[in-house]
């Protein structure tokens, strides 16, 4: 039986992995991904300070070296290849696309030069192809990012850290350099909601008290009704808040860079200068109330401020990008599916053998580890419905590649990405680094061809 996964992110490989550890059935893979680099989030999400997160992509090297295991990169799903070409050479198709866009404060001046999405600044310093040429003023002296969650945090730690701290990640190269020339010294990290209510980890939240060159500063009055700390449990909520106690609790030092963590407020308009660029984020407080059903939501109380600042950026979430021939629900912003079935959006209705894994099925929820289990669960849904298509004739395994070759493609396999990886590694060796991306599309697809 053959499946094409389209994604090679983490739930991408993660689907691959349960599916070549099957024993009732001889199972082939193909992972598609529209980049010639494989691991998505890995590579080009996980911040480049965490290079231990980034080792999960030691386990996706065993998965590629298995033979029933292929890579098909810069391949586009609708652009290069349609879906009904998918079907024509596949039993089963799982779509592990992730969430590439994002979500938008919906606010006047959104889209003033200055107000910048966190997904277009985490991709430009991690060296994704489609973010290489964003324009990230880091001329300004006061930042604020709009989020709650571990994406937020690592845009503002980003900011914050040292070029001694970063130049021995993997961050892009052009990123390090504007870092270098940074003149930011102050981050807001703004959340509607309070302290409670905040979505980061335990660990990214205490990291950020080990910072070179900032220091976390909490007004003791937005953590009202949080404490004491002798009285938290060991909840992730109650590990959070000690966290944040202790944040509020410290005397001010001599470090040059301040980040500021706020809570119950909300932007309502990025205000402008005279010449058009961000000066400022109105803010309006917020206080909570309780639904019926117990959730917990932000309401506007009317009272506002307005923070200065001259760049601002959103981290309030992503969003799946529509695929041409994929049902795609428009409310939730996901891939269509129940359970990781794709269905019709309007009807419901189950779309035979096609799934999907990850953030594409679930939207921005759980970390990369979390989600091995949720595509093993939706892989027991494939072999449940397996019943009899493998009996179904395809085309010769190499019709998709001669099918794209024909188009002018330049795949990539598995195998022209180790090299890259050595150019990448080797480059990175001038400055301590594990390794050096390869940047613009043109350039990586260069170096194949040397080769």
């Amino acid at each position: 039986m053959r499946v094409a996964i389209i994604g090679s992110g983490p739930a991408g490989f993660y689907a691959a992995e349960a599916l070549l550890k099957r024993t009732d059935a001889a199972i082939h893979v193909d992972i598609f991904d529209r980049l010639p680099t494989p691991f998505g989030l890995v590579r080009a999400g996980v911040a480049p300070d965490h290079q231990n997160i980034k080792a999960v992509t030691r386990i996706f090297d065993k998965t590629a070296a298995r033979p029933q295991f292929r890579f098909l990169g810069n391949v586009c799903l609708g652009r290069d290849l349609t879906v009904a070409e998918l079907r024509q050479h596949y039993h089963q198709i799982v779509y592990a696309v992730g969430n590439e866009a994002d979500r938008r404060l919906g606010i006047p001046g959104e889209g003033l030069a200055g107000c910048t999405p966190a997904t277009v600044f985490i991709g430009w310093y991690n060296g994704h192809p489609d973010y290489q040429q964003a324009q990230i003023d880091l001329s300004v002296t006061r930042v604020a990012v709009v989020g709650n969650g571990n994406v937020a945090i690592d845009a503002a730690r980003i900011l914050l850290r040292t070029p001694a701290e970063l130049e021995k990640t993997d961050i892009a190269a052009h990123a390090l350099e504007a870092l270098r020339q940074s003149r930011v010294r102050e981050v807001f990290l703004l959340g509607r909601r309070g302290p409670a209510q905040a979505t980061f980890t335990h660990g990214e939240l205490e990291e950020l008290g080990e910072l070179d060159a900032a220091d976390p500063l909490i007004d003791p009055r937005e953590l009202a009704g949080c404490g004491p700390a002798e009285e938290l449990g060991a909840t992730p909520v109650d590990q959070n808040l000690r966290i944040l106690l202790s944040y509020a609790a410290r005397r001010p030092s001599a470090k040059e860079k301040k980040l500021h963590l706020r809570f119950l407020v909300s932007p309502t308009e990025v205000i402008a200068d005279t010449a058009g660029r961000v000066s400022g984020l109105a803010l309006e407080k917020n206080r909570l109330e309780t639904r019926p059903d117990g959730t917990v939501v932000a309401r506007g109380t009317g009272e506002s401020e307005v923070l200065e600042v001259g760049l601002v950026l959103p981290a309030i979430g992503f969003a799946a990008e529509p695929i041409a021939g994929v049902p795609y629900d428009d409310a939730a912003r996901v891939i269509a599916n129940e359970d990781g079935r794709v269905v019709d959006p309007v009807s419901r209705a189950v779309i035979a053998n096609e799934y999907v894994v990850g953030w594409a099925r679930s939207g921005a929820k759980g970390l990369i580890g979390t989600h091995k289990g949720a595509s093993a669960r939706v892989v027991e849904h494939m072999r449940a419905d397996a019943a009899g298509i493998a009996a179904r004739e395809l085309p010769e395994p190499e019709a998709i590649v001669s099918l794209l070759l024909g188009r002018g493609v330049q795949v990539v396999s598995f195998a022209d990405w180790r090299q890259l990886d050595a150019v990448e590694v080797a480059r990175a060796a001038r400055r301590g680094a594990p390794r050096d991306k390869v940047v613009a599309l043109d350039a990586m697809l260069e170096v194949l061809a040397r080769r």
